[in-house]
């Protein structure tokens, strides 16, 4: 994981929030995600259960190695692009960011099959995910300047977050490739458009 700029008190709390969600996968890949608890995570890191919480609501977010500040730093990101950076051009960005702060291939596939092998992993970040692609819609509605309920700022945010997970399915099965070259392929398809040939109207039969 990378360690950004700042002071030397975000630089320690990035570093607490890293040490917490390492021990979280670490420890929810040798006993199982429900067998795992706050306080043997919080052990494993060293600081208190009340530290913990500081960082994390719950084990789980711990595991998946939630950070809020990731979303802040997403719609900063989209606030502050530059006029001539397309929309999807924006959420690669965003999609890199957040990968790089994520982990290694090695980390972020280890972590990707414990999610998938728990409902209860799925669901928390699912309803994140919702979450997330929810606010970073708008802030992408506002950054384009499309009224709110548009379909295309909200199709960009969706896709991006689908092709992560296209993606991270996909490495499974061709771990020789790095994730962020299948993360390129998989944006590069979107933006050329995945079936241009679409028509259904036209497809003779049709009524």
């Amino acid at each position: 994981m990378r360690h950004g700029g700042g002071g030397l008190r975000e630089r320690k709390k990035l570093q607490t929030r890293e040490a917490l969600a390492d021990a979280a996968l670490r420890l929810a890949l040798e006993k199982g995600p429900d067998h795992v608890t706050v306080e043997e995570i919080a052990e494993a890191a060293d600081v208190s259960v009340r530290t913990f919480f500081n960082y994390f609501p719950h084990k789980e977010h711990a595991i998946l190695g939630r950070n809020p500040e990731q979303l802040e730093r997403a719609l900063e990101r989209m606030r502050t692009a530059s006029p001539d950076e397309s929309p999807l051009t924006t959420m690669w960005h965003v999609v890199h960011d957040v990968l790089e702060e994520l982990g290694s291939d090695g980390e972020l596939s280890r972590r990707g099959e414990l999610i998938m092998s728990s409902p209860t992993l799925l669901y928390q970040l699912m309803l994140s995910s919702i979450d997330d692609e929810r606010q970073l819609t708008a802030a992408l509605t506002e950054r384009m300047g499309e009224p709110a309920g548009s379909l295309r700022p909200a199709l960009i945010v969706s896709t991006a977050g689908a092709a992560c997970r296209v993606v991270m399915e996909l490495h499974k099965t061709a771990p020789g490739r790095p994730i962020p070259e299948l993360l390129d392929e998989a944006f590069q398809l979107l933006a050329q458009g995945i079936d241009t040939s679409f028509g259904p109207n036209n497809q003779k039969g049709h009524p």
